[in-house]
């Protein structure tokens, strides 16, 4: 609609009216208590709250590790001594809050009103812990953004191993018992979260990535999830690499191991899916994606796709299709998985790689939306989610095509995708209250916060060095793009 005008009662949309027609905009009904307050976005866009399924809350990823040589971005990893000698956190819980914090305003500010958590591992002793994700769901209930939340869990961690001729190659520490005090942290946490039923809160089972799972693990997702009916998000069919690991170990595919385990089920939410039978390496794209098995595999289970575009891409990856893979049936949802947690440069990085390898019709500016929309509710089984209509929760994102650099207007959501970002964010709302406006959110000091940060940051790409299995600096690891000049 070009001239809308949306009426929110208790957190659900009760009337949509056309400004421009004679009806005028939703009335103030006079049994009302309270007068209604008017909200002008002006010359906006008005979308569905914005769902982001693979949401970073941490600092450093991908500004430090997407732009490695492939041998070079091994050893950020970390050393095998690291990981069973000497590993610990890289912060304190008091530093891992804050960061959490930046990571929760930063999607407000991008848009975003329902997500699911991601974090790096990497800088933690081994498992997110329940007591930090508590926290996180407080600080998530006090800014008013809609979460799915749990501590992640893993077995074993990937590591660099060096030979004796220089050569790198990767390895695996193990600790199965970590795994187990996980899985057991996550079903703590979950059952406090069913039991609390909070509107904005719900739990989700987290493991790490497949191959970072023994089968204790997978069985007790699987079973744990099933018991609770709750979701299951769970990273894989992302790399060849992967791939032959799960081969190596299990004598099977990782679409394999999921179905083995009972894990690939219509709760069941797969970031990346990029190693398909449709991947080029695999022979994919000689027949059409109905025919596909590994995706007629996804689509008859039920199991839905968190699409990364932006993080895929800066790794040199393309998804093979999203066009593919709905035309198979497969519920396709959005992700970040990297900062800047900016679902618009997402689709803008999506559509056009997509084009660039495999031709115009491989990728559509609707199919992108709807993934970021009615996409991501219909994985997460909220069809109240994702839609403007009478009845829906009122979730909204506004982004604002006033700014002279926006150019001129002509459909409102290609003019945002091609020419604006997700900073063009002016306005969201989560079950009718107001979370962010005109880039500001309630109780955030944002110059304070950016300063804590930048601190904490610094304090992270430290930690690099501390598990590296060359010793290097951090300045050596992260070189800048050009030399410093010291001599000003």
């Amino acid at each position: 609609m070009r001239h809308a005008a949306i009426r929110v009662r208790d957190g659900i949309i009760v009337e949509i009216a056309d400004q421009s027609a004679e009806d005028g905009p939703p009335r103030h009904h006079e049994h009302s208590l309270e007068p209604p307050q008017s909200i002008d976005l002006d010359d906006s866009v008005l979308l569905p709250g914005l769902i982001d399924l693979d949401a970073l809350v941490d600092i450093d990823h991908l500004l430090l590790d997407s732009w490695h040589r492939p041998d070079d971005a091994l050893l950020l990893a970390g050393a095998t001594e690291h990981w069973t000698r000497s590993r610990t956190d890289v912060l304190t819980p008091e530093e891992r809050s804050i960061l959490r914090k930046f990571g929760l305003v930063q999607l407000a500010l991008h848009g975003i009103t329902s997500y699911m958590p991601i974090a790096s591992e990497i800088h933690l002793a081994w498992n997110e812990q329940a007591d930090e994700i508590r926290d996180l769901a407080r600080m998530s209930m006090d800014l008013g953004l809609r979460g799915w939340l749990g501590p992640s869990y893993r077995s074993s961690v990937s590591v660099a191993q060096r030979s004796e001729d220089g050569g790198t190659s990767r390895g695996f520490v193990e600790d199965r018992s970590a795994g187990s005090s996980g899985l057991h942290q996550a079903l703590l946490f979950a059952d406090e979260t069913i039991a609390a039923d909070h509107p904005l809160l719900r739990p989700v089972l987290l493991p790490c990535r497949i191959e970072t799972l023994d089968e204790d693990l997978l069985a007790g997702t699987a079973e744990g999830a099933a018991a609770r009916g709750v979701l299951v998000r769970l990273h894989s069919l992302q790399q060849g690499w992967e791939r032959s690991v799960i081969h190596a170990r299990h004598g099977m595919s990782p679409l394999d191991l999921l179905e083995k385990f009972g894990l690939l089920n219509d709760r069941l939410l797969i970031p990346h899916a990029l190693w398909t039978d449709r991947h080029p390496q695999l022979g994919g794209l000689s027949t059409a994606a109905v025919d596909s098995p590994d995706l007629r595999r996804i689509a008859d289970a039920g199991a839905s796709v968190v699409h990364r575009p932006l993080t895929s891409f800066r790794y040199g990856e393309v998804l093979h299709t999203l066009s593919d893979y709905l035309a198979a049936g497969i519920t396709m949802a959005l992700g970040t998985d990297s900062f800047p947690p900016d679902l618009i440069r997402g689709m803008d990085v999506g559509i056009h790689s997509a084009r660039a390898r495999y031709g115009h019709g491989s990728a559509e500016f609707a199919d992108y939306v709807n993934a970021a929309t009615t996409g991501g509710a219909a994985a997460l089984h909220r069809p109240d989610l994702g839609r403007i209509e009478v009845g829906a929760t009122a979730d909204f994102t506004a982004f604002s095509l006033s700014d002279f650099r926006d150019g001129v207007s002509d459909d409102p959501l290609r003019t945002l995708i091609l020419n604006g970002t997700a900073r063009n964010a002016t306005f969201s709302m989560v079950a009718g209250r107001i979370v962010m406006r005109d880039g500001n959110i309630p109780g955030v000091d944002l110059a304070a916060l950016r300063r804590k940060a930048q601190g904490i940051f610094a304090k992270l790409r430290e930690g690099y060095a501390l598990r590296d299995p060359l010793n290097r600096t951090a300045d050596a690891i992260f070189p800048p793009t050009f030399p410093w000049e010291n001599s000003c």
